[in-house]
């Protein structure tokens, strides 16, 4: 029942939807780690009570510091042999995490990316594409990688590689960072299509035109 696979949920503010995230990610998963980033909201004890384990900064660090925060945590279960780096605001599916765990075991690789772009299934729109296109190009020039989704918060991540990464950027930013860190390991990696679904709640919490852009000029910046 998947019990070596822990999803690592970063948790800000979402009281509104993680219970229902947390409780659905469950039926398949039964192993979550929320780490809630400061939120001022009842966001953390809804997690807890959806059953997912929850680890909590004081003070919002970003969403780069909450990943490296429940990759310590998994790390801490002897029995989790894959992280899944999984998106608070229910635009993750489980069904995908499944098709990327699947595709890993049979062709022997250590990380799976998800992508957005390998099939037609994620509706972003033309010019959040675009930038996120944009976005790639850069960070595969940077990285020596080969992605069309770098950006993508969904990843199947083997226990020796999580043991290795360590996420200094806190915010946006660190999605390159974790490419990069893993670019330079001597691994099996490639992506697999998944499914974002774009609501208008996850829209309002930042998955808009906006986020994009702020990626981009992150990446430029840092």
């Amino acid at each position: 029942m998947n019990d070596d696979v822990w999803l690592v949920v970063p948790l800000y503010n979402e009281a509104e939807v993680i219970g229902d995230v947390v409780a659905q990610a469950r039926e398949t998963f039964p192993n979550v780690v929320c780490v809630d980033d400061g939120s001022r909201d009842g966001g953390a004890a809804a997690a807890a009570a959806a059953g997912a384990v929850v680890v909590q900064h004081p003070v919002n660090l970003g969403q780069g510091a909450a990943l490296q925060t429940g990759f310590e945590y998994a790390l801490t279960r002897p029995d989790m042999k894959w992280v899944v780096t999984f998106d608070a605001d229910g635009q993750h599916q489980t069904s995908d995490v499944l098709a990327m765990l699947e595709k890993a075991r049979a062709e022997d690789l250590a990380v799976v990316f998800g992508s957005r772009f390998l099939d037609d299934r994620t509706d972003a729109g033309l010019l959040k594409k675009l930038v996120l296109r944009m976005a790639v190009g850069y960070t595969n020039l940077t990285t020596h990688t080969r992605l069309t989704d770098a950006h993508n918060g969904l990843r199947l991540i083997s226990r020796e590689v999580v043991e290795q990464l360590e996420i200094t950027q806190n915010r946006m930013a660190h999605a390159s960072e974790l490419v990069q860190q893993i670019g330079a390991l001597d691994i099996r990696y490639a992506e697999s299509p998944v499914h974002i679904l774009y609501t208008d709640y996850s829209k309002a919490k930042g998955q808009s035109l906006w986020n994009a852009v702020n990626i981009l000029a992150e990446l430029i910046l840092r």
